[in-house]
């Protein structure tokens, strides 16, 4: 008997350091992906922007790409992202957030888990269909409602973006919302305020980290996306106008990488190389704070 027990203690040992081994060979890979990504894109990036010069390239107002005597500015690009993405995360996220506070605190349990299907749904959702439904009912209607020639601009493109971002604020500040301990609510009330007020002035506040989280998990949806952005905000590489057709910097690079050659396709991939420093730099940035408030 003790001897089988000895075998089996002994084969949980070596199981238990597999999967340990497998663990840390899984979390060594994220980094290294994260890694190559990151040596590819300074490789093939830096000559590019070397060539052009930095300020011309960051700085420049025009993308003349295929001109005769071609310029390489991707300001109006950079200003897009940034226009695009700020205003998808101030329409988006509080939205979101009231969604999440009805699912998570007000709705019965049988509308809850409906909406909570609804936005799981939605989630699942390709980004082309997003697209495809902004380019039927969002880009008429802006161009009917403020009277625009095009309704194809960074308008239409914000609304979309807004309504891309809403699964993920919603599923992760849900979370966040229900993990507040039932004890917080309850002093709340005993001391005489309302549900209403316990809500935005106990649980939210309770849960602000993993609310933060959801936004970062909206802000890089909203910035990595570039199909549904390409169908409804015009693709043209104007200084962003909330009613101008503008170019994204995810846009830029899908829009023209499968005919570019030459210094064209070397200074897509430096367009490749300013979004995914802007990226992890946002992110950082983001986290940093969500680890402090978690402190």
């Amino acid at each position: 008997m003790k001897t089988r027990t000895g075998k089996m203690k002994k084969t949980a040992d070596i199981l238990e350091k597999i999967m340990n081994f497998i663990f840390t060979v899984c979390g060594f890979m994220a980094v290294a992906f994260v890694l190559i990504i990151t040596i590819f894109l300074v490789i093939s990036g830096t000559p590019a922007i070397a060539e052009i010069g930095i300020t011309d390239f960051l700085f420049g107002t025009k993308w003349a790409s295929t001109a005769a005597e071609p310029s390489f500015g991707i300001l109006p690009f950079i200003l897009s992202s940034v226009y695009g993405t700020f205003g998808a995360i101030l329409i988006g996220v509080p939205l979101g957030i009231l969604c999440a506070v009805f699912i998570a605190k007000i709705a019965g349990k049988k509308i809850s888990s409906i909406v909570s299907g609804a936005v799981n749904l939605m989630s699942g959702i390709p980004s082309v269909v997003y697209g495809f439904l902004g380019m039927i009912l969002i880009v008429p209607t802006v161009r009917e409602v403020f009277r625009l020639p095009d309704g194809a601009n960074l308008f239409s493109a914000i609304i979309v973006l807004a309504i891309m971002i809403l699964p993920s604020v919603i599923s992760v500040s849900e979370t966040a919302i229900r993990s507040v301990p039932r004890e917080y609510e309850e002093a709340s009330l005993a001391l005489g305020a309302t549900k209403t007020e316990t809500i935005f002035k106990v649980t939210l506040p309770a849960a602000k980290s993993g609310i933060l989280a959801s936004v970062v998990l909206g802000i890089g949806r909203a910035i990595g996306e570039a199909m549904a952005v390409m169908m409804v905000a015009g693709n043209v590489a104007n200084m962003p106008g909330i009613f101008k057709s503008v170019r994204f910097l995810t846009t830029a690079v899908a829009s023209e990488m499968s005919y570019s050659s030459g210094l064209q396709r070397q200074a897509l991939f430096s367009v490749a190389l300013v979004l995914f420093v802007f990226i992890l730099g946002i992110n950082l940035i983001l986290n940093l704070v969500v680890k402090k408030e978690r402190k």
